[in-house]
């Protein structure tokens, strides 16, 4: 397979130089807010709700 997995925009694809250019972003500073705060929320919001109801399940049986 190798360098040709992906067609004619494999070179485009392996090279792709502004996929994370973060400086020319609009709203940089709300979107990385939002990001880090969604990221942040998922992280904690988990864990928590598995043992709420790790706890309800344990409790009712």
């Amino acid at each position: 397979m190798g360098g040709h997995a992906h067609g004619n925009d494999y070179e485009y694809y392996l090279h792709a130089k502004h996929m994370y250019n973060l400086d020319r972003m609009k709203h940089q500073k709300l979107k990385m807010s939002l990001g880090v705060l969604t990221a942040f929320s998922i992280g904690v919001g988990v864990p928590v709700y598995a043992v709420i109801f790790q706890q309800r399940k344990t409790a009712s049986g």
